[in-house]
């Protein structure tokens, strides 16, 4: 199979990512309950009148997905393909309430249509005119792991040469009253969250849009090689060591190889065993967490990837991401592990371009 490399990141999230200086100002949030991503003027990248009918999601993606390809010098990418978990959530809870408030009659359509979570893929190709390969995936945790393997695929079997690939998640109010009493997102006297030591369930809830070029041919500005995803639903905790094993050894790769493991670490004492249980394998790695920079979400393993692939070209650590205080003079191999509340397993294999 043919190498298929990152050519360039773009990331809105909770942390100011956009800017150029956010790798050295990156800010840990753990007393709050919900973080909101740090938005840009949508007036510079969106008309007025077309942004006014778009939902966050919608115009978080326009722009992450107009700053990934302008980075790799791409007019129009051969597929466009993004991964989300929850979709266009503001526009299905407007949708729900308009459908209550009027008694189910005489209901305006523009919220159901742009409620479906395909509406940010598509609305990224109406914006650039683009009559390729379309796709969305849901896949709760793994979403944009499916979107990254369907590109790889599509590249390996010279179906098309450069992917637009992007994830994305919103809030909304409703959704996260909910997650509060069903207690998904942490009790307000378990905060501040010590993530690494948590002893109460629960995460702190983020949410943000993270989008990629991977492409057939390495350029000069190529953040890294993809080299291999593994996806499962469900695993046993027991069956967590054989599960990284078996898919270092496909690659051909022993432990003491990969040089950095970012884990998923999200707070939440019942599902973060998973992570401390892999971490028991790479002893010699830098171990390193992300969660309490981005918060838990459906795709939050976009923010970990997007910080993966500045951690391979600058061929540096952030101090704030460190478990451990293992450094490796060469940064060459990147193992991301991430599940949402222990299910939806996903491997991506990353390494220096």
């Amino acid at each position: 199979m043919s190498a298929v490399y990152i050519n360039s990141v773009a990331c809105i999230s909770v942390q100011d990512t956009l800017n150029e200086n956010f790798f050295e100002n990156l800010q840990p949030q753990k007393s709050f309950q919900v973080l909101k991503a740090i938005e840009p003027n949508y007036k510079e990248f969106i008309p007025p009148a077309m942004s006014r009918r778009m939902s966050k999601t919608v115009k978080m993606s326009s722009v992450a997905s107009q700053y990934a390809l302008k980075e790799a010098g791409i007019e129009n990418p051969d597929a466009i393909i993004v991964g989300t978990g929850m979709g266009c959530s503001q526009d299905s809870e407007k949708f729900l309430k308009n459908v209550i408030d009027n008694n189910e009659e005489f209901l305006t359509p523009t919220f159901f249509i742009q409620s479906t979570h395909n509406t940010v893929a598509g609305q990224i190709a109406l914006g650039l005119q683009c009559h390729a390969y379309n796709f969305t995936y849901v896949n709760t945790s793994s979403s944009l792991e499916f979107s990254m393997l369907d590109a790889k695929l599509q590249i390996n079997d010279d179906e098309a040469e450069n992917v637009l690939v992007g994830s994305t998640d919103e809030q909304t109010d409703r959704t996260m009253e909910l997650y509060k009493l069903n207690n998904t997102i942490k009790k307000e006297e378990n905060l501040p969250v010590e993530y690494l030591n948590s002893k109460t369930e629960g995460v702190i809830w983020g949410e943000g849009a993270s989008f990629f070029v991977l492409g057939k041919d390495k350029t000069e500005n190529s953040y890294a090689q993809l080299r291999d995803i593994q996806i499962i639903n469900k695993s046993e905790l027991a069956e967590t060591q054989q599960f990284v094993g078996d898919f270092l050894a496909k690659n051909n790769l022993k432990n003491d190889e990969i040089d950095a493991v970012i884990l998923g670490y999200s707070g939440d004492s019942e599902s973060d065993v998973y992570y401390q249980k892999a971490s028991q394998l790479f002893l010699d790695s830098s171990l390193l967490y992300y969660k309490h920079l981005s918060g838990e979400f459906n795709t939050a393993s976009g923010f970990s990837t997007f910080m993966a692939c500045h951690i391979l070209k600058r061929q540096e650590i952030p101090e704030v991401m460190e478990i451990n205080s293992v450094k490796k003079e060469e940064i060459k191999n990147i193992l991301l592990y991430n599940h949402l509340g222990g299910n939806d397993h996903s491997l991506v294999l990353l390494e220096k371009a």
